[in-house]
């Protein structure tokens, strides 16, 4: 059995308003795998850095002392990057042509002026990461250091320049949250020069503009989807399919490697039926590779004959996903043929963020280590995943992914059924990944190592699929966004927690009433104390009426509205109510309880900022 996360406080010493405390509540049905303890913070604690060699985290209801090296605080400026610092995913016998291309960007860079100087444009699955990591990887551009960071969104951007910040310098990936972490390393790349950044897939240009505007001494690279919106870039390089002969040579160089004087009939044909797109050109190769009897016509027509869902409904699509949808079919056929699972664990990764899958996710899968690293090494071949040895972590095609996760019942890789499964299987995982705490710096780490596929997880589900374990971890995930200076985005997962409860437990449920608690604490976090008030003011109705006077959980529902009060200025109500929930800790649970302790210290302050207000006598 597992407990909802709460929010935790500490005792507030100081003028700036203490952070709510709360505590135990009862627990609903135990979900698939291990048990966690469901905590309720409350909103308190920055996270702050202090003196020349320890960091003090506030994380919650106590104040952690993180040690550090000497030199571990230094400013940014004072911080040079050290060989080595390099981050491409480049493959070189994955890339052909593209010469004008190249040119083209050697010439960009070239050109004195703005940062923003080459934006790669195209269709997904193009080759615009390929050209981009190719570049970078083997022309004399003479950058130092070469950054890849996924751009997408705006917290993939925080997460690349976090991961910035600890590849310079380490040991600050437990000391600071993910938004002290990204402006470290934004205040690096503004303080440097000669740096080369690739911002891979935008979908926005403001999610990289403060970006872009602040770090003036080196040069990005972008890829993404769009091409009308990079004004401000020097060079615009259009990418379109290879040509024939590129094509053609892309597909004899990966079906050849390992059988150079296999039958090649029908290779041209075959480039042509796929569009001369460099992705379905990969995974069409690959399956050639792994079936060294198959011939090109051969696989021409297997084509033909399982063209798939996509592929019958190509016109809502675009042409790339009507490519992929063709050959995705086949391909899994063979793979079932040959590990009759793998095709359940593709499936499950396509719920995940496309990049930086830690292989640790499959950990609590159905199938046995030996397995499932076949399994694996089988996706792999085929090129429906892509392992990077050095993280340990794996890439699907984000076009893959999206295949695979659209129900088709004509489909037999994609049945109603099987997506289902798919997707609690991928919950389930990353119910038994989450760390124990949210608020724990050691812990951080793993949290945005997670966050990326939590959050594909969230966007690509609806609430009325949610289960118990899918609201567990977008509760305990809101709580740690929450912790790390991320109340907009926590609110929006701890919404949608609330709505399972209500929905399956109901509006009195003492995990309902939890829910609705700490969503009132990320408003109050955020500052929206019109929300954050009537939500206190109605947990703690609710829970006098369900749960009893003297309960812990009201205590820590008068303590939180009396915190709320404060905050909103409103001194004349939350002086009063902390001294009614003092007398109240303190014949309940005792003086030196962690609450009592809390409210004390928060109503200490309260009367200080009374009497500060009224001025001396």
């Amino acid at each position: 059995m597992f407990r909802w996360p709460r929010r935790k406080d500490r005792p507030g010493p100081s003028a700036a308003p203490a952070a709510p405390t709360g505590t135990g509540g009862t627990r609903p049905p135990t979900p698939p795998g291990p048990a966690g303890t469901w905590q309720e913070v409350l909103h308190s604690g920055n996270a702050t850095v202090t003196g020349s060699d320890r960091a003090f985290v506030n994380t919650g209801i106590c104040t952690s002392t993180v040690q550090l090296p000497p030199d571990a605080l230094r400013p940014p400026a004072e911080v040079d990057a050290p060989a080595g610092l390099d981050d491409l995913p480049y493959r070189p016998g994955l890339f052909v042509g593209r010469g004008n291309e190249l040119d083209r960007l050697d010439a960009a860079l070239a050109t004195p002026g703005a940062a923003l100087v080459q934006a790669v444009h195209g269709l997904g699955g193009i080759g615009k990461s390929a050209l981009a990591a190719h570049w970078a990887a083997t022309r004399p551009h003479g950058r130092a250091p070469v950054r890849w960071i996924t751009a997408d969104s705006p917290p993939a951007v925080q997460q690349g320049l976090a991961d910035l910040a600890t590849a310079l310098q380490p040991a600050l990936a437990t000391a600071l949250p993910d938004q002290a972490l990204a402006e470290w390393g934004l205040q690096w790349l503004a303080t440097h020069t000669g740096w080369l950044i690739v911002l891979d897939n935008v979908n926005d240009p403001a999610d990289i503009a403060d970006l872009a505007a602040r770090a003036r001494g080196g040069r990005f690279l972008i890829t993404s989807r769009l091409a009308t919106i990079w004004s401000d870039a020097a060079t615009l390089v259009r990418l379109d399919v290879l040509d024939a002969t590129e094509s053609l040579a892309l597909l004899t160089r990966i079906t050849t490697t390992q059988h150079p004087g296999r039958d090649l009939d029908g290779a041209a044909d075959l480039c042509e039926e796929l569009g001369h797109l460099p992705l379905a050109i990969e995974q069409a190769a690959a399956y050639l590779a792994q079936n060294p009897l198959t011939t090109p016509r051969a696989y021409l027509d297997l084509l033909a004959e399982h063209p798939g869902a996509m592929y019958r409904h190509g016109a809502a699509t675009t042409p790339e996903q009507r490519t992929i949808a063709r050959i995705w079919n086949i391909t899994l056929d063979r793979i079932t043929t040959l590990q009759p699972h793998a095709a359940d664990l593709l499936r499950t990764l396509a719920w995940y963020a496309p990049e930086n899958i830690p292989t640790t996710l499959l950990d609590t899968g159905p199938a046995d280590p030996p397995t499932r690293d076949a399994e694996l090494g089988l996706l792999t071949a085929y090129s429906m995943i892509t392992p990077d040895l050095a993280t340990g972590t794996l890439a699907v095609h984000r076009l893959v992914q999206a295949l695979a996760r659209i129900p088709d019942p004509d489909d037999p890789h994609r049945t109603p059924t099987l997506i289902d499964q798919a997707r609690q299987q991928a919950t389930h995982c990353l119910h038994t990944a989450l760390p124990p705490t949210h608020d724990t710096p050691a812990t951080w780490p793993t949290w945005r190592t997670l966050l990326p596929h939590i959050d594909s997880l969230a966007e690509h589900t609806t609430p009325d699929t949610d289960t118990t374990t899918t609201a567990y971890i977008l509760n305990k995930t809101g709580l740690f966004l929450d912790n790390q200076g991320q109340p907009g985005r926590a609110t929006t997962y701890l919404q949608r927690a609330l709505t399972y409860t209500v929905r399956v437990l109901g509006e009195d449920h003492p995990d309902t009433l939890v829910s609705r608690n700490n969503l009132a604490g990320a408003y109050s976090s955020a500052g929206d104390l019109g929300r954050a008030v009537p939500l206190y003011e109605q947990t703690l109705a609710d829970r006098v009426r369900v749960l009893g006077e003297d309960h812990p959980d009201t205590l820590a529902s008068r303590n939180n509205l009396a915190y709320a009060y404060r905050s909103a200025g409103d001194l004349g109500r939350a002086v009063p109510l902390y001294e009614q929930t003092l007398a109240d800790t303190v014949r309940v649970l005792g003086e030196e309880h962690p609450i009592t302790v809390t409210v004390r210290g928060n109503l200490t302050v309260a009367i200080a900022e009374r009497e500060g207000r009224a001025g001396p006598s």
